[in-house]
């Protein structure tokens, strides 16, 4: 499989800045600024990575990834139009006191450590896009944080292309997930593995 990045979206391919500016676009259901996607294409192409959505958007996708809204539709749209597709998503831990408070980022590396757990027999490099911290020291040293304030830069993608590449030239980090059950649900506890190439 190849390198993978999970992908945020709010902070990440738009901003506060660009919200401010572009009231037009986001009456219409355009919630994403165009120039973010194209640095988000230089890093999938130059790391030949696979898109997982981690973000509080999955829940405008349907299981097999049909968008169900407009604004989902549009994020689409965008990402075709510099030949990107989302590959999957990662799973949903939040909880009903999670979602009415927004505080996402308590379980988002639970999540993400899920997914690498369900499919740990092939990922060996990752990288995880949010603006958010994460609350785990594992997921920091895989992270880049874009500031929410202008979204993704250059030096982002650059950062995120070390993650990446630097795994490939020599130690490689292997998460293997060892589940804990949560409101019924398995999140993740993990341990680590250490290889030469």
């Amino acid at each position: 499989m190849p390198n993978i990045l999970f992908l945020d979206i709010d902070g990440v391919l738009n901003s506060i800045l660009w919200n401010d500016s572009h009231q037009k676009e986001i009456c219409d259901g355009t919630l994403i600024d165009e120039d973010k996607i194209k640095l988000l294409a230089s890093l999938v192409k130059e790391t030949d990575s696979e898109i997982i959505l981690h973000s509080g958007w999955r829940s405008w996708f349907d299981t097999t990834l049909n968008p169900l809204c407009t604004e989902a539709d549009k994020l689409i749209a965008l990402l075709e139009k510099e030949n990107l597709h989302i590959s999957g998503m990662t799973p949903d831990l939040t909880t009903e006191k999670i979602r009415k408070t927004k505080k996402f980022s308590l379980v988002k590396a639970d999540e993400i450590l899920l997914w690498l757990n369900l499919h740990n027999s092939c990922i060996t490099n990752w990288v995880v896009l949010d603006d958010l911290d994460l609350h785990n020291k594992q997921i920091k040293r895989h992270q880049v944080k874009p500031d929410p304030t202008i979204g993704l830069t250059p030096e982002n993608v650059k950062q995120a292309v070390k993650i990446l590449l630097d795994n490939k030239r020599g130690k490689f980090t292997k998460i293997i997930a060892l589940p804990q059950k949560r409101d019924g649900l398995r999140a993740g506890h993990f341990c680590k593995k250490t290889y030469s190439k």
